[in-house]
């Protein structure tokens, strides 16, 4: 097992495509609401909405097989390192981790969407369980002002000033902890453990 492994996400496009359901009611809700007007009927309006619907979910499909197609969690000897395409990576070592726990990633902005004083929703985020700790971390040039936020939001150690990283491996694998990424922590911080999910490394 001292052979450096790779692992490749396994979520489904299901649970991908959850946390954008909210915004994807109302947009539909909306296109529907002018599809109506504009066609002067309301099936003619929720053609227009499923429509709508159908073009975002195809631009959700696309961002899943990018998302299995680029990510890469490397487990070694010296820690464990999860890099995807768009050049986001992190760098645990095994000494340096502190805890097995909840790991949320957001894929788009908390803010809430609507009318104010209306309907107001947005998109939520992938919750799971992983190893979080003081490590690395390295971002694309160019990223979101909502990231950076919170990004910049995070702990970091005293002393060192690293920043408090987390490596969600149940997005990788919702199985983790009974299969090949549960048999290399157990191997190198078997401490941790005892504070996972469950047995099937579930959150």
């Amino acid at each position: 097992m001292d052979t450096p492994a790779e692992f490749r996400p396994r979520t489904s496009f299901p649970r991908f495509a959850a946390p954008f359901l909210p915004p994807l009611v109302l947009f539909f809700l909306v296109m529907l609401l002018l599809g109506a007007i504009l066609t002067g009927s309301s099936a003619g309006g929720a053609a227009v909405g499923a429509l709508g619907v159908a073009v975002l979910a195809l631009v959700l499909a696309a961002r899943h097989r990018a998302l299995t197609a680029g990510t890469v969690l490397r487990l070694g000897p010296d820690g464990v390192t999860l890099r995807d395409a768009k050049g986001f990576r992190v760098r645990l070592a095994w000494a340096d981790v502190t805890r097995i726990g909840p790991v949320e990633t957001r894929m788009a902005s908390p803010r809430r969407i609507g009318r104010p004083g209306g309907l107001r929703v947005r998109a939520g985020a992938l919750r799971s369980h992983g190893l979080i700790g003081w490590g690395e971390r390295e971002l694309p040039p160019r990223i979101p002002g909502w990231l950076r936020e919170r990004l910049a939001a995070v702990p970091t150690e005293p002393g060192t000033g690293r920043p408090e990283v987390a490596i969600p491996l149940g997005d990788l694998d919702p199985g983790w902890a009974e299969g090949p990424i549960g048999a290399w922590v157990r191997r190198y911080r078997p401490d941790l453990l005892g504070s996972a999910p469950s047995a099937s490394g579930r959150s």
